[in-house]
């Protein structure tokens, strides 16, 4: 059995720490160095754009396939899993603000009882799938059960009402639970009261106004368009990595399907963080958290389609994006000033409850992007250590 993917944040619990005050911007040859290392450390490709105001770094390390060797570069797309979820809940709100949706209304009120139980769209409000409080169960923990299911997903087409029947069926969740079908119905709840397929809302709202023409929805279509890393998945028995790069991306819908780029969602993040898509009042609703883990309140919080989590240098927003063979970190200081995208192509490696040390590599990068080379070092020195929050930071 396979553990369902994740954007694993094993070593983000030693991260937490006192916030401090604004810290001294990266290095490039400092960014690099720590980007070689999650390589050496057996991830095929990576790559990352940090920015601190107008400078920007573009560190890549790796390959972008393994056959060919041919060297990672900048500008590469990517699938980025669950930060779809921030472009969904974006309209979503935006849609609140124009009263064509009430954040605290039962969705029973958008959605037919023939596809939401009457019990469940009675309880169940539009703030709940947003921030995961919904108790719905998720689908692609049902979906996703064996290495034989990552083939077979790859090759099906699922309707949206399909995933929404089996999170639906799947056993209901207490508290704050991560659950994909949350953000299948937020999409066919923007279809309801827009009359307009979710995507061409997200496009209307937020690709096209912001320029992004690298980020597009996959949806059914196999391939990625234009140039990008191929997606591995160390397969049994041996663990050679298998390439899914061809994937039907259907099985997501709104809850993962995007493909973008690190500049893309860079620009994506500093916009909606420094009120350019939505008004001071819905940008705090949509930073109104709850805790991510109970035990451990001050590690990170989960609001609308927004989580936070605690580094050493302070507070950092965003969300992170986990797929067949693709894995994305997008996070983001509250003024939006430092940035830091990480996208790597290789995921179902870890072991459950060890450490990886792919993923103690890629934490020094994270950190280094918003603070100094001591203060990083420093922080992930007792990685093997800590509590695995990936069950909560998902994609």
């Amino acid at each position: 059995m396979l553990r369902r993917t994740v954007i694993v944040a094993t070593a983000v619990a030693l991260l937490v720490a006192p916030a401090a005050a604004a810290v001294a911007a990266p290095s490039g040859d400092e960014l690099q160095a720590k980007l070689d290392a999650v390589v050496e450390a057996g991830m095929p490709g990576a790559f990352a754009e940090v920015r601190d105001g107008r400078r920007v770094w573009s560190p890549t390390a790796g390959v972008i396939d393994v056959r060919s060797g041919r060297p990672v570069r900048d500008g590469l797309r990517h699938r980025v899993g669950s930060i779809t979820k921030t472009f969904v809940a974006t309209t979503m709100l935006q849609l609140a603000g124009e009263r064509k949706v009430a954040l605290d209304a039962p969705i029973g009120r958008y959605l037919s009882r023939r596809l939401v139980p009457a019990a469940v769209g009675g309880r169940v409000t539009v703030r709940m799938l947003l921030n995961h409080t919904s108790g719905i169960g998720d689908f692609d923990t049902e979906l996703l059960r064996s290495a034989e299911d990552i083939v077979q997903i790859g090759r099906t087409t699922y309707t949206p009402e399909q995933l929404a029947r089996i999170g639906l069926g799947a056993a209901p969740t207490t508290g704050w639970s991560y659950s994909n079908t949350n953000y299948v119905l937020a999409g066919l709840i923007i279809e309801k009261v827009t009359g307009h397929s979710y995507r061409a809302e997200v496009s209307r709202r937020i690709l096209r106004p912001l320029g992004l023409a690298d980020t597009y929805f996959e949806g059914s279509d196999p391939t990625i368009r234009g140039p990008h890393m191929h997606a591995y998945v160390p397969w049994p028995p041996d663990g050679e990595p298998r390439d899914f790069t061809r994937y039907n991306m259907s099985w997501l819908y709104g809850a993962g399907e995007m493909v973008s780029t690190a500049a893309d969602l860079n620009v994506f993040y500093r916009a909606l963080l420094t009120g350019k898509l939505l008004s001071p009042a819905l940008l705090a609703e949509m930073k109104t958290t709850v805790p991510s883990d109970p035990a451990n309140p001050g590690v990170s919080g989960y609001g609308l389609g927004l989580y936070w989590i605690q580094l050493p240098g302070g507070r950092v927003w965003g969300h992170d994006g986990g797929v067949i063979g693709h894995q994305t970190v997008s996070w983001h200081t509250e003024d939006g000033k430092r940035q830091m995208t990480y996208a790597q192509s290789m995921s179902f490696y870890q072991t459950p409850g060890v450490t990886h040390p792919i993923d103690i590599a890629a934490a020094r990068f994270w950190v280094a992007s918003f603070s100094d080379a001591t203060t990083a070092e420093r922080s992930t020195t007792t990685a093997r250590s800590t509590t695995d929050l990936s069950r909560h930071l998902v994609g």
